[in-house]
């Protein structure tokens, strides 16, 4: 009487621990990308809705002092869109990030944010 034996073979095992550390890499490489971006959101969100901020000038100063104390260097001031959508301040950004991956391999990662108006 011969009994099937059940379970994961060495090569299968090699195979999903190889596709598990593949994946773990490219999401350190990823990960702190979405973090900054994640950041810059905030601090824009935050900038208008303190609204103390009344001046295209303040709004830059503001994101400068916030850009110093979370350590977004991806976004500058100067790359901020500030406009005025009735009495309310939209403020936003758009870049691109490249992440390098492996030689010569890399991603770009496009991102955009705006607090709201139109």
């Amino acid at each position: 009487m011969k009994k099937n034996q059940l379970g994961v073979t060495l090569t299968g095992l090699f195979m999903t621990l190889f596709v598990i550390v593949l994946v773990a890499l490219l999401a350190m490489k990823l990960i702190p990308a979405y973090i900054e971006y994640a950041t810059a959101k905030k601090a824009i969100d935050a900038i208008a809705r303190e609204r103390q901020a009344t001046t295209p000038q303040e709004v830059r100063r503001a994101f400068d002092a916030r850009a110093a104390i979370d350590n977004i260097e991806a976004v500058k001031s100067s790359d901020l869109e500030i406009t005025k959508a009735g009495n309310e301040m939209v403020i936003g950004f758009t870049y691109r990030k490249e992440v390098p991956l492996v030689a010569n391999v890399g991603l770009y990662l496009d991102f955009a944010a705006s607090t709201g108006g139109p």
